[in-house]
């Protein structure tokens, strides 16, 4: 195995680009990024080798900024429920449009935290981090088909969750 510092300068960017497309920040990226390199040095011991390091470090990232947007969740004052009320109706835009508007991509961000995974970080590494799918399906380990078929369905839920809630 690789020395820990060997690890950190080959995998780096790529962990910071992918955390970077899950929050679309780059301090709160660089943070979690920095964090994840940590928990991967403290734990470097469990990792067997099933699966790349990259993926690995990548689960490790996920965790940790799926772990802060709860505690971020928690805090907020207003949720995104009460939001959601103060939204006007743009549903008859193709969903791809609709994200390209502040407001519209928060509702969107809103019916996306129902959807279960895999579905949900699929849609946004592909949307909000635009990755192709080559680099979603190597994440996951899948095909390319996988990430594409993943893409469609998620779109088809969010799609469902917002006529369903108008």
């Amino acid at each position: 195995m690789e020395s820990f510092e060997e690890i950190y300068s080959l995998y780096f960017k790529d962990i910071y680009r992918y955390v970077l497309s899950l929050c679309r920040n780059s301090e709160q990226a660089e943070e979690i990024t920095q964090e994840t390199f940590f928990q991967a040095m403290k734990s470097i011991s469990s990792f067997r080798g099933d699966c790349k390091m990259t993926v690995w470090l990548c689960q490790i990232a996920k965790h940790l900024y799926f772990f802060q947007k709860r505690k971020e969740k928690h805090s907020a004052i207003m949720t995104l429920d009460e939001l959601s009320d103060h939204l006007p109706d743009t549903t008859s835009q193709p969903l791809e449009l609709r994200i390209d508007d502040e407001t519209d991509a928060m509702r969107i961000l809103e019916y996306l935290h129902d959807i279960e995974e895999p579905y949900k970080e699929v849609f946004m590494l592909r949307v909000f981090g635009e990755l192709s799918f080559k680099k979603i399906s190597g994440i996951f380990g899948k095909t390319e088909s996988w990430a594409r078929v993943t893409y469609h369905r998620a779109k088809v839920k969010i799609l469902n969750e917002m006529e369903g809630k108008q």
